[in-house]
């Protein structure tokens, strides 16, 4: 690692000076330099390169764990300490995860649907469960506001829409993309919290209208929408933290970006045994 450190840097400083500094004799570094590589060093070489482009391939955002199912995905063998130590050496790592806090105003407990889904955010097949959400993104111009509509069998966002204000027309609008790219037949549940723009005459028209059984969070529990709270704190750690937009326009192509470029097709959960929504849903149609 050492005379490593002297390669990697004797560009900068004296190779003299650096052997002093770590104690190592300077004919040790030349001859190490001759010598040929060992095996275990040419496999972690050949192994840097598909790690690279699998992070490279993830947009910067994945981890070591996330490194090391893809390459398993690929039939790269290499076990997940030696992707965890290369990535070291590499300088790779996922994108820092801020620490996101899910803010929720509690509301009076005004007339609602129960929580049908107390706690359990699974699903069996598509288009069983919906979960909706809206979060605000930070620009320049002002805030943005994203409404999305998440399945929760493959963790798909099936719709979603942004605008400068968080009306009702906001959520309606991703529920009328949902339901046009889906179709789904009556008896869906469909879970939000206890927002004015859910709870709105017209929202719930449009529930009604296409079959759908209405679900609600308590009042003041964001646990109970966990699955878009996740969703939400996904989307920022990786991708929106990490840019300064200067227009609302701006963030709304980064949004459909990361949603229809890297989330939907590409993008591993833990949950999904490290399948993309698509995917995972390819594959179960397919069984």
């Amino acid at each position: 690692m050492k005379f490593r450190f002297v390669q990697e840097h004797r560009e900068t400083f004296r190779v003299g000076m650096m052997c002093r500094v770590l104690k190592v004799s300077r004919s040790g570094y030349y001859a190490w330099r001759e010598r040929e590589p060992s095996r275990r060093e040419f496999e972690d070489r050949r192994h840097a390169v598909a790690i690279r482009a699998a992070h490279r391939e993830s947009r910067g955002t994945y981890g070591s764990p996330r490194v090391y199912q893809a390459l398993q995905q690929a039939r790269t063998p290499c076990g997940k300490h030696r992707v965890a130590r290369i990535m070291r050496e590499e300088g790779l790592r996922g994108r820092a995860a801020r620490r996101f806090r899910a803010v929720s105003t509690k509301r009076s407990d005004a007339p609602a649907p129960p929580n049908r889904l107390a706690g359990d955010f699974t699903a069996s097949r598509p288009n069983e469960v919906w979960v909706g959400d809206l979060t605000q993104v930070r620009t320049r111009e002002g805030w943005l506001f994203l409404a999305i509509v998440l399945d929760l069998f493959s963790r798909k966002i099936v719709g979603y829409a942004t605008a400068a204000r968080p009306q009702q027309e906001l959520a309606l609008e991703a529920l009328a993309r949902a339901i046009a790219a889906r179709r789904p037949a009556a008896g869906l549940v469909h879970h939000t919290d206890r927002g004015g723009q859910y709870l709105s005459a017209e929202y719930q028209e449009q529930l009604d209208r296409h079959g759908m059984i209405c679900s609600m969070s308590r009042p003041g529990r964001c646990q109970d929408n966990a699955v878009a709270e996740s969703f939400f704190h996904t989307l920022k750690a990786e991708w929106i933290y990490h840019f300064d937009f200067a227009t609302r326009e701006q963030a709304r192509l980064a949004i459909f970006d990361y949603v229809e470029g890297f989330y939907n097709p590409s993008r591993m959960h833990s949950t999904l045994n490290y399948r993309s929504p698509d995917e995972y849903e390819k594959m179960t149609t397919a069984a």
